[in-house]
Formats: structure tokens, C-alpha cells, sequence
């Protein structure tokens, strides 16, 4: 902490040691031209150079400032915990065994601060997701957001710069082309991302040493109550370690899809969604080790990262992707994306019992709900049959069966690893013409099969 504050002291030294020297340079300079305009010229010049330097020393001095701000907070919270907020250490895998899991866990505050990370690029539409995020924000200290950009794209540097004080701005360094495959030139964005992905994550968690961090993208529109809901999910992050991330999105977030009218809905989902998420520093631990070069979200859904987790996600999206460019070129936005249900009513989740998300609990009553429904043909629900049956139940059996009820109902029929989008124990929730269905695999299911994909 010594060290920190002296270097705080440094630069506010270097910074007026600095001007000082460049104003007797110019006081003392002597006159070099005897012809007038030439010397007005060197003045001239002289004086740009000055305010170009001028410039990068303020700008210097804003970070100065901004992280002796940041320094003071964790002192405080030294002071007054008695302790440093270390991060946990990886074993050799980069893997957390579950019991050091529990007990990092139980040691970390419900209370903890929440930054809110923003991957930017090269879109000056980031404006609609900060103003949204700055609008919904019910506290600044709570959940400061950083806007981390790659790309060095100006006008985008331009737009967040202009938010002032209000977000912190921070720039990935490497802007360099990434050496790849031959027959992954194309892929070259998904490489950058992914190494986006990394130096940002290191920053919240290894420079900044915050516990826990939400994760949007620049393209994302937030719900009023994106705030409250992973506010009121955060302590469950903390208390079960079947649990490795908090989602925002709904994969199957159709408007016609989903019980517009219940969004205190959520559920547990054995596919990582992405798209507004919260992660804890200990997942970190594990996963910055061995983080992958490209593809990194298809990386987070193999078993050997997942390990049997799940992620809690809601009936109705409290996020919106309205960034149709992309490295992905329009992927799944144009059928799917677009009409996700971005959910306009505020839930007060941090005043409701969700503990019933904990895994016991959940299968306790989700398990039996499933499979006390009452089973009916695809074809039999695409007839609007059967109305007086309520909720109902298609099975299927194999990964053809699967793809062929999930597309002739409107679901997302792709597998990751095996695992369905917006699954959890292959059971997949949504609704078909106004009632529930879950579409399922048998009740004697043992696990998802990876050859799936």
C-alpha cells in the first residue's frame, strides 16, 4: 500500500518537475533568427509543442488521479476489514478443487462491489449502452463501470471520453494482428476478442483486485432492473458452488416465447449464455491459465471448463443485443437475436427468497414439474390439441429428435458439447402458443453426451 501511495507522490512530482523545466526552457531560450517572422514562427512552434506535451501530462495526471482514487478505496476497506482482498490461488490445472471453492466463498462479502466491465471496439453506439447503464445505475460506488476498448478506433475513444468521470476508460495495448492458422485468417476477430477478453479481465481482477465482475458487451441495452437482478443473484453465486455465473439472457427470449407477464422468473441453465454475466475473481483464477486464443464463449461450454456447473438465467431477458456488425457477421441475429424480449418491468429482486435456485431445492421442485406434465407429440401441439392438458412435456431421445422438435417448435435447435441452449438437465423451458412446454429428455437421463455438437 506504501508503494502504491509513493508512486501516486512520484507522479504528481514528475508531473510539476516536468512544466517547470519546459517554462525555463523557454524563459531562458535565446533568440535564434534574427528575422522577425522567423522568430514568430519559432514561438509558434515552440507553443504547440508545449500544449501537445501539456496534454499528455494532464492526461497523465487524470490516471494518476483516478487510480490514487481506487488505491484510497481498497486502503479503506484494509482499515476497515482488516485484511487485503488477495486472490485465491490456482492449483497447477488452473483448477479450483470444490472444497477451496466453499471456502473462498463463504469468506467474500454479499456486500462486495460489482463492477460493471464494457468490451468496446469500434462502435460509437457504445453510447446507447453507457447511457442506458448510467440511467438504471442506483449506485456509483456499488457499481463503477469500466469501459475497456480495443481497436483503437477514435471516434469510439471520442464517445467514451465524453462521459468524463462518470465511466473509466481503459485501452487494450496490443493492437497487433494475431498469427493464426491458414485457415483461420478469416477468424482473425474472434483471436483479438478472446485476447481482448483476457487483458480486460486481468485488469478488473489482478490490477483493480475487485471480487466479482458483470461482463457486457457494447452492444447491449439493459432492462431497469439489470441492476437489482444481479445484485439479488450475487450472494447465491457465493453461497453454492454449482454455481459458476449469473446470466442475463434467455437463448429461447422470443416475446412469444417466453411469460412476459412472470418476469420474476429464473431458472438454472446448464449452458453458459454470455450477454451480460457475472463471474466471481476465484473463476478467474481458474480460467486466465489456460484461457483460449480464439472462440473463447464455445471454449466456456466444454465440459472440462464447465465441470458440472450452472448459470442462473431469467425467463425475460434483462439484456438486448442491437449490434447486428460484428466479427460474426449478423450470425443468429437476424433469426433470432433481433426479437429477443428485453423485459421493461422492475422486479425487486433483492426483497424475494431465491433460494430455491440453490441445486437441491431447484430439482426438488423442478425435476417433478417436468415430468409429472403430461407428454405430447410434437405434432399434437403444432395442432393447438389438447389445450385442457396445461403444461406438457416432448421427449426426446436422441440428438436428431432433439434438433427436429426444437426447430419445428421455434427453439434454438444448436448443441454445445451436448448441452442445449437455455437447458438444464437437457430440459429445455419455453412457451408454444401461449402454454409451457418443456421439452425433455427421459427422467432416467445421466448426463449430456459431447459427441452432440
Amino acid at each position: 500500500m506504501l508503494k502504491k501511495s509513493s508512486l501516486v507522490l512520484w507522479g504528481v512530482v514528475l508531473f510539476v518537475a516536468w512544466n517547470a523545466l519546459l517554462l525555463f526552457f523557454l524563459w531562458t531560450r535565446p533568440p535564434a533568427f534574427d528575422n522577425h517572422s522567423h522568430l514568430t514562427e519559432e514561438v509558434i512552434r515552440l507553443a504547440q509543442d508545449a500544449e501537445l506535451e501539456l496534454e499528455h501530462q494532464k492526461d497523465l495526471l487524470r490516471q494518476i488521479h483516478r487510480y490514487s482514487a481506487l488505491w484510497s478505496k481498497k486502503r479503506k476497506k484494509v482499515e476497515e476489514t482488516g485484511r487485503l482482498p488477495l486472490p485465491a490461488a490456482a492449483s497447477d490445472t488452473g483448477a479450483l478443487p470444490a472444497t477451496e471453492v466453499v471456502l473462498h466463498r463463504s469468506r467474500a462479502s454479499p456486500d462486495a462491489v460489482l463492477p460493471v466491465v464494457v468490451i468496446a471496439c469500434d462502435r460509437s453506439t457504445v453510447r446507447r449502452c453507457l447511457d442506458k447503464l448510467l440511467h438504471y445505475r442506483p449506485s456509483r460506488e456499488r457499481f463503477p463501470i469500466i469501459v475497456s476498448q480495443d481497436c483503437g478506433h477514435e471516434e469510439t475513444a471520442r464517445v467514451i471520453a465524453s462521459y468524463g468521470d462518470a465511466v473509466m476508460h481503459i485501452k487494450q495495448p496490443d493492437l497487433s494482428d494475431i498469427p493464426v492458422p491458414t485457415d483461420h485468417r478469416k477468424f482473425q476477430g474472434y483471436y483479438k476478442i478472446a485476447r481482448h477478453y483476457r487483458w480486460a479481465l486481468s485488469q478488473v481482477f489482478r490490477t483493480f483486485q475487485y471480487q466479482a465482475a458483470i461482463v457486457v458487451e457494447d452492444d447491449l441495452e439493459v432492462a431497469p432492473d439489470f441492476f437489482e437482478y444481479f445484485q439479488a443473484a450475487f450472494p447465491l453465486l457465493l453461497a453454492d458452488p454449482s454455481l459458476w455465473c449469473v446470466s442475463a439472457w434467455n437463448d429461447n427470449g422470443k416475446e412469444q416465447m417466453v411469460e412476459a407477464g412472470r418476469p420474476e422468473l429464473l431458472y438454472r441453465t446448464d449452458f453458459f449464455p454470455g450477454l451480460g454475466w457475472l463471474l466471481l475473481s476465484e473463476l478467474w483464477d481458474e480460467l486466465e491459465p489456460k484461457w483460449p486464443r480464439a472462440f473463447w464463449d464455445d471454449w466456456m461450454r466444454q465440459p472440462e471448463q464447465r465441470r458440472g456447473r450452472s448459470c442462473i438465467r431469467p425467463e425475460v431477458s434483462r439484456t438486448m443485443t442491437f449490434g447486428r456488425k460484428g466479427v460474426s457477421h449478423g450470425q443468429f441475429f437476424d433469426q433470432y437475436l433481433k426479437f429477443i424480449k428485453l423485459n421493461d418491468r422492475f422486479v425487486p429482486f433483492t426483497q424475494l427468497d431465491l433460494s430455491y435456485l440453490k441445486k437441491e431445492e431447484y430439482e426438488r421442485l423442478f425435476l417433478p414439474k417436468v415430468y409429472d406434465a403430461p407428454e405430447l407429440r410434437v405434432e399434437d401441439l403444432q395442432g393447438n390439441q389438447h389445450r385442457e392438458l396445461g403444461t406438457v412435456r416432448v421427449q426426446y431421445s436422441s440428438r436428431d429428435s432433439f434438433k427436429a422438435f426444437a426447430k419445428a417448435l421455434g427453439v434454438m435447435d444448436d448443441l454445445k458439447s451436448g448441452v442445449p441452449r437455455a437447458g438444464y438437465r437437457g430440459i429445455v423451458s419455453f412457451l408454444y402458443r401461449g402454454r409451457r412446454v418443456y421439452l425433455a429428455p427421459p427422467s432416467d437421463w445421466t448426463g449430456y453426451d459431447p459427441s452432440w455438437s
